[in-house]
C-alpha cells in the first residue's frame, strides 16, 4: 500500500513538472555514420562525449539545435534491452530518418 502511495505520488509529480513518457514517434531514425567509427554521443551540441553508438542502431530525434558554426544537432533516445533512454546529442547528418 505504502509503495503505491509513494509511486503514485511520483508519477504525479513527473507529470505536473511536463515530464512524460516518450510518445511513439511516426519517423525512426537510424545512426548513418560515414567515418567507419561508432557516432559520439554528447552531453550538449558539440560538447562533452558521454557514449557512442554503432551505425544501424535505431533512434528517435527528440529536438534539434545548433551550434555556433550553424550545424545541426540533434538530440536522441532509443530503446535499449527493453527500456527507453535518451542517450544525448549527435552531429544530425549522420542520422537517416525515414517513415515506418
Amino acid at each position: 500500500m505504502k509503495l503505491n502511495t509513494i509511486l503514485s505520488f511520483s508519477v504525479a509529480a513527473l507529470l505536473a513538472m511536463g515530464m512524460s513518457l516518450p510518445a511513439k514517434a511516426e519517423n525512426v531514425c537510424e545512426v548513418t555514420d560515414p567515418t567507419g567509427t561508432p557516432l559520439n554521443v554528447r552531453d550538449s551540441p558539440n560538447g562533452r562525449v558521454v557514449n557512442a553508438l554503432r551505425n544501424g542502431r535505431e533512434v528517435y530525434i527528440i529536438e534539434i539545435a545548433y551550434d555556433r558554426k550553424n550545424r545541426p544537432w540533434a538530440k536522441i533516445g532509443g530503446y535499449y534491452q527493453g527500456e527507453y533512454r535518451i542517450w544525448g546529442w549527435v552531429f544530425r547528418e549522420f542520422i537517416s530518418c525515414y517513415d515506418r
